[in-house]
C-alpha cells in the first residue's frame, strides 16, 4: 500500500488543504493584529501566486480536455473563468473581514472615548484612559491601513489576472463578479 506522503513544492501552495480549517473571526481577533494580519496573509496566498496558479488551473484543464471531457469554450476561458471565481470569493471574503474588524474597532475606540469623559477629575485615571484611547487609536489606524492594502493586491492581483487572460470577461449574469471586475 503506497504511504500517504506531504504535498511539496508549489503544488502545496496551490491545491487546496485537504482539511480545510474554518476561521470565526470574533472581536479578539480583531483587537489582536498579528492574528488579524496573519489572517489577512492567509487569504491573500491566492492573490501572491495568481501567475502559478492560472499555470496549474490551464494545465488542468488541458488534462481534463485531453482525456476526453471537454468544458465550455477553450481551455484558456475555462481556466480564466475557474480563477476569476476563486479570486472573486477571495476577495469577498477578505473584505468582510475587514469591514467587520473596522466596526469591532470603531466601536471599542468609542467606548474609550466614554470612559475618558467618565474619567472625571481623576487625574490617574485620565492618564490611564487616554494611553488606552491612544492604544486603540494605533490598532484603528492600523486596520483601515488594511483597506488600502486591499485595494492595492487587488489591483496588482487584476493587472496580472489581465496579462493572461486578456480576453476573459465575467458573464453579465454574475452580479458579484462584475462588481468586482468593474470596481479594479
Amino acid at each position: 500500500m503506497p504511504s500517504k506522503q506531504p504535498q511539496l513544492g508549489s503544488l502545496a501552495i496551490q491545491a487546496p488543504s485537504l482539511t480545510p480549517k474554518t476561521v470565526h473571526v470574533s472581536p479578539s481577533t480583531c483587537h489582536d493584529i498579528s492574528v488579524f494580519k496573519d489572517l489577512m496573509n492567509q487569504y491573500r496566498k491566492l492573490d501572491d501566486t495568481i501567475n502559478m496558479r492560472l499555470n496549474r488551473t490551464t494545465a488542468q484543464y488541458r488534462d481534463r480536455e485531453r482525456s476526453g471531457l471537454p468544458g465550455k469554450g477553450d481551455v484558456e476561458e475555462q481556466a480564466c473563468a475557474h480563477v476569476w471565481r476563486e479570486l472573486v470569493a477571495n476577495w469577498s471574503r477578505r473584505k468582510e473581514i475587514v469591514e467587520y474588524c473596522v466596526g469591532v474597532i470603531d466601536q471599542s475606540l468609542e467606548e474609550k472615548r466614554q470612559t475618558l469623559q467618565n474619567a472625571g477629575d481623576d487625574a490617574s485615571a485620565q492618564r490611564r484612559a487616554k494611553g488606552i484611547l491612544y492604544a486603540e487609536e494605533v490598532k484603528r489606524n492600523q486596520i483601515h491601513n488594511e483597506l488600502t492594502v486591499e485595494t492595492i493586491v487587488r489591483k496588482r492581483t487584476f493587472d496580472a489576472f489581465r496579462s493572461r487572460c486578456r480576453y476573459f470577461e465575467p458573464p453579465t449574469s454574475d452580479a458579484e463578479a462584475r462588481k468586482w471586475w468593474d470596481a479594479v
